[in-house]
C-alpha cells in the first residue's frame, strides 16, 4: 500500500514537471543575449570585459584583402586551441590567398561565409551572432573570427588541448579483450563507441549540463533496439539537472537515480569501451561526461556486478565456474565476520568440538569480546585499504601490504585480537576485490550485519538479509526491476545470470530490456563437425 502511494507521488511530481518544461517550451524565449555588432573595435571591447584581462585570452588582430582592406580579429585561448591549425589554415590562407583580390581592386565581400567557402581550409566552420555564442565555443577550444564591418562571426573548430592518450583501464582488467579504455576527453569516448558499433544507427545526442561548468554531455543509444521511452526519461531526468557543476559522472549518477537512499547503486559505470558498447547492443543507453573516463548505462541490473566483460570472451565453461566464484565471494565478504561473531558468542554449539577447543585457545586473554574485534579489524583493514589507494601507487602497496602484515602480526601476538578473527578478516578482505562494483554496498552491509549477529546471533543475521533481499526486489532502475531475471522470474535470460551459457544459445536480448528489438542473433549457430561425404 504504502509502495504504491510512494509511486503515485512520484509520477505526479515527475508530471508536474514535464508540464513545467512544455510551459517553458510553449513560452516566447527572450534573445539569448546581447548581439554581435558590426564594430569589431566594440566586439572586442564586450568580450574583454566579459571575460576579464585574463592572460591567456588572445585577440589576434591583422588586415587583409587587397591593400589590406579588411580589419579582423581572432580569438582564442591559449592551451585550448592548435596553433598550428590557426596559424596554417586560418591566418596564412586570409593573409596570403589571393582568391579575395582582382589585380588592385577592393572585392566587397558580401557575407562572411564567402571566406569560409573560399579560403578556411578547416573541416567545422559555422557562424554565430550572439556574444553568449563566440564566448561558449571558444572556452571549449574553439577560434572566433571578427570581420569589421560585420555582426556575424565565424566560429572554427581548432581545438588541440592536451588529452591522456588511450591507455588500458585501471579498473576493468582484463587477461583476454581489448585493453583500450575511455579518457577524459567526450569526443575521443564516442570515437570508441563508433569503432566499436559500425552502425548509423548509433545515435549520440549532446547538450550542455552546469551552470558554471558548461559540461558537454553525450547520451549514445542504438536506435531501433533501445527503447524510445527509455531514451526520453534519460532526457527527461537529464534536463531536470539545474546545479553549478558537473564535474564527473559520478555527478550525474547522483540526480538521476532511482533510489537516492538506497546503499545499491541503480545506475552502472565502466571504463571500457566493449562493455558500453555491449549493453547499448542489449538495448541500454549510455551517458558520457566531458571530463571523466567512466560512462554510465541505464538500466543497470543487480546481476551486473557478477559479469565481467572476459566472461564473454572465454570459454562458458570456466566462465560460469567463475561467476559463481564470484557470487560465493561476495557473500563471504558480508557474511564471514558476522557469522564468526554469531557462533562464537551465541552458537558455540554449532562448532565441532576439535574446532571450538582451538578457537577457545585462541581467544584465551584476549580483553575484547568478538564483536568489538571484528569492528576494530574491520575498520583498520579499511583504514589500510583507503590508504592503499589515495597514496602514490609504489607507496600504497608496500603501505597497504606491510601495514596488514605488521599490524595483525602485533595484535595477536599482543594479545588484543584472537588468530581466528585474523584469518576472518583475510578471508573478507580478499573477498571484497572479486566484486568491484558492490563494494562499497557490500562494506556497508558487513558492518551492519556483524552489529547485529553481536545483538541477537543468528536471528540477527537472517533479519538482516531479509531486509536487504526486499529492498533490492523493491528497487527498480529507469523503470526495470533491479533483481531481473531473479525477480522476477525470465527463463530465458538466465542463460547469462548465474552461469554464462555458450553464445550460440543467447538467441534474445534480456527480455525487459531489449524488448523493442528482442532477437539478437539467428537460430541454428550450434558449431559442429562437417559432415562426412
Amino acid at each position: 500500500m504504502f509502495g504504491f502511494l510512494k509511486k503515485k507521488a512520484r509520477a505526479m511530481q515527475l508530471q508536474k514537471l514535464n508540464e513545467k518544461e512544455q510551459n517553458k517550451q510553449n513560452t516566447p524565449q527572450k534573445p539569448a543575449g546581447p548581439a554581435l555588432t558590426p564594430n569589431l573595435d566594440k566586439n572586442l571591447t564586450i568580450l574583454k570585459s566579459t571575460l576579464g584581462n585574463s592572460p591567456d585570452i588572445v585577440i589576434r588582430k591583422f588586415n587583409f584583402g587587397p591593400r589590406y582592406c579588411y580589419k579582423a580579429a581572432l580569438f582564442f585561448v591559449d592551451g585550448m586551441v592548435d596553433k598550428k591549425i590557426i596559424n596554417e589554415n586560418i591566418i596564412k590562407p586570409l593573409m596570403y590567398d589571393m582568391h579575395i583580390v582582382r589585380g588592385e581592386q577592393r572585392v566587397p565581400l558580401a557575407d562572411i561565409g564567402e571566406l569560409r567557402n573560399i579560403l578556411l581550409s578547416v573541416g567545422d566552420v559555422k557562424t554565430v551572432t550572439l556574444f553568449d555564442e563566440v564566448v561558449t565555443s571558444s572556452l571549449y577550444g574553439n577560434s572566433i573570427l571578427l570581420l569589421d564591418g560585420f555582426s556575424t562571426a565565424l566560429d572554427i573548430d581548432t581545438k588541440g588541448w592536451q588529452a591522456r592518450s588511450i591507455q588500458e583501464p585501471t579498473v576493468d582488467k582484463v587477461v583476454r579483450g581489448p585493453r583500450e579504455g575511455f579518457t577524459e576527453t567526450i569526443r575521443f569516448n564516442t570515437a570508441l563507441l563508433r569503432r566499436k558499433i559500425l552502425n548509423p544507427n548509433l545515435t549520440i545526442e549532446q547538450m550542455i549540463i552546469g551552470e558554471q561548468t558548461r559540461t558537454h554531455v553525450a547520451i549514445a543509444y542504438l536506435k531501433g533496439v533501445t527503447s524510445p521511452g527509455l531514451v526520453e526519461e534519460v532526457k527527461t531526468r537529464l534536463n531536470r539537472i539545474k546545479t553549478d557543476a558537473i564535474l564527473e559522472s559520478g555527478y550525474i549518477e547522483q540526480f538521476i537515480e532511482d533510489a537516492p537512499f538506497s546503499i545499491f547503486s541503480t545506475v552502472g559505470n565502466t571504463e571500457k569501451p566493449d562493455i558500453a558498447a555491449a549493453r547499448i547492443l542489449e538495448g541500454r543507453a549510455a551517458i558520457l561526461v566531458d571530463g571523466t573516463p567512466f560512462v554510465l548505462t541505464v538500466p543497470m541490473l543487480f546481476i551486473e556486478g557478477f559479469q565481467a566483460a572476459e566472461d564473454y570472451y572465454s570459454r562458458p565453461y570456466y566462465a560460469s565456474f567463475v561467476r559463481l566464484l564470484r557470487f560465493m565471494a561476495f557473500f563471504l565478504s558480508i557474511l564471514a565476520p558476522a557469522t564468526y561473531v554469531a557462533l562464537l558468542t551465541y552458537h558455540q554449539e554449532f562448532i565441532p568440538t576439535p574446532l571450538l577447543i582451538t578457537m577457545a585457545l585462541s581467544v584465551q586473554g584476549v580483553p575484547f569480546p568478538a564483536l568489538v574485534e571484528a569492528l576494530l579489524m574491520g575498520l583498520m583493514f579499511e583504514i589500510l585499504r583507503e590508504g592503499g589507494i589515495r597514496l602514490p601507487q609504489q607507496v600504497g602497496q608496500a603501505v597497504s601490504i606491510v601495514g596488514a602484515l605488521v599490524i595483525g602480526q602485533a595484535a595477536v601476538q599482543a594479545g588484543l585480537v584472537d588468530q581466528t578473527m585474523i584469518i576472518v578478516i583475510a578471508v573478507t578482505a580478499v573477498s571484497s576485490f572479486l566484486v568491484i562494483t558492490h563494494t562499497d554496498a557490500a562494506t556497508l552491509l558487513r558492518f551492519i550485519l556483524v552489529l547485529l549477529a553481536g545483538a541477537l546471533g543468528a536471528f540477527g543475521i537472517v533479519i538482516g538479509l531479509l531486509a536487504v533481499l526486499v529492498h533490492l526486489a523493491s528497487l527498480r532502475s529507469f523503470g526495470v526491476p533491479y533483481l531481473e531475471p531473479a525477480a522476477p522470474l525470465v527463463i530465458g535470460d538466465l542463460k547469462d545470470s548465474y552461469i554464462r551459457a555458450p553464445w550460440w544459445t543467447m538467441l534474445k536480448r534480456p527480455q525487459l530490456i531489449g524488448v523493442r528489438n528482442p532477437t539478437r542473433q539467428d537460430e541454428q549457430l550450434k558449431p559442429a563437425p562437417p559432415e562426412e561425404n
